[in-house]
């Protein structure tokens, strides 16, 4: 998205954020590639059969945003972190409500070949990771956001760095760092 766009993309979200529904309508068309992309990228690590499609992920997103009354949307780079955040919540209550209707049987499994390489060639408990994930998150928010918004967004070490208005090299130390704590952790469970 250029430099315009990317403008664009900020003053509606202001615009949203102080109450301007018609914002919305024009903000929309702007973000509903990149929003595709984060969707996919979720759900390329899902299993094969998984009743959950890409667009259904990016309308339960919309729909979680337009429930909140009024964002504070600092820019565009804000409103990004905020979906792949909702697409994370979105996917782990799914596996939960799979799980639940299962009583403890198959969960749902991340295959995390497509994934940065979080947790190597592992397939992923994707409850067990949001359990792990949110207990590195209470330890240190940064790191637990940078794995939130590479793996379960999608987003490249730029793309991270520039929402979490860090350096490229600060994601990559804490995306190690995360990476390392959370095999640890998940190894644990």
């Amino acid at each position: 998205m250029g430099n315009a766009s990317a403008h664009e993309v900020s003053r509606l979200l202001h615009s949203w954020g102080e109450g301007d529904a018609s914002a919305l309508d024009a903000l929309v068309p702007l973000v509903y590639s990149e929003l595709h992309r984060l969707a996919h990228n979720c759900m390329r690590r899902e299993g094969r059969g998984h009743v959950l499609q890409t667009t259904a992920v990016i309308h339960e997103t919309f729909l979680r945003l337009t429930r909140s009354k009024s964002a504070d949307w600092e820019d565009r780079n804000h409103f990004f972190g905020i979906c792949a955040r909702l697409m994370r919540q979105i996917l782990v209550d799914f596996a939960r409500s799979e799980r639940a209707q299962k009583r403890g049987g198959d969960v749902i499994r991340v295959e995390s070949d497509d994934a940065p390489d979080l947790l190597m060639e592992w397939d992923v408990d994707l409850l067990a990771l949001d359990e792990a994930l949110t207990s590195l998150s209470h330890l240190d928010e940064r790191k637990g956001r940078v794995v939130e918004l590479r793996f379960f967004g999608g987003l490249t070490v730029d793309e991270t760095a520039a929402v979490l208005r860090v350096s490229a090299d600060t994601v990559m130390r804490d995306w190690r760092l995360a990476r390392a704590w959370l095999l640890k952790e998940m190894r644990n469970e």
